[in-house]
């Protein structure tokens, strides 16, 4: 998005719906992390889980995966923040700075959301091939789906 070329016909709206995609990922995200934490706290403080290796990998591999997700939306706030400020519009209304306009860390922020953005990439392409089964099952079942005539 950063590298989009200034005659891109549309380039501020297209700018405006990516923070605004974002900030609602973000939102969305926090609540169901928050949901999470909950239901967690409700299972677990009747009875604790059984620590085992697949239960730890299963738990370390689910958090990556949420800190990447709230991360990326985090990391573009601060980019945006970094640049200029009140620069971040959910859908038209300009939200506040949660970071002070600091033009030293742009690229600092530029590359942090670079970076995560394509690592949580991976991480979603790894984490397919892992669940590949479960894939290619639920292909199956999208592909043999026929639609009944009324």
């Amino acid at each position: 998005m950063s590298r989009l070329p200034r005659e891109v016909f549309g380039r501020n709206f297209l700018y405006d719906f990516h923070k605004s995609l974002g900030v609602l990922a973000m939102a969305l995200l926090t609540w169901r992390i928050l949901t999470l934490l909950r239901v967690w706290w409700k299972k677990y403080t009747k009875r604790l889980p059984k620590y085992s290796f697949p239960w730890m990998q299963k738990v370390a591999l689910h958090t990556s995966l949420y800190i990447f997700m709230w991360g990326v939306p985090i990391s573009g706030f601060f980019f945006s923040n970094s640049f200029k400020s009140n620069n971040v519009r959910f859908f038209g209304l300009t939200l506040p700075d949660l970071f002070p306009q600091n033009s030293d860390l742009v690229d600092l922020g530029r590359s942090i959301h670079f970076w995560l953005g394509y690592t949580f990439l991976a991480f979603i392409i790894l984490h397919a091939i892992d669940q590949f089964k479960v894939v290619k099952a639920f292909w199956r079942r999208i592909s043999k789906r026929k639609i009944k005539p009324s």
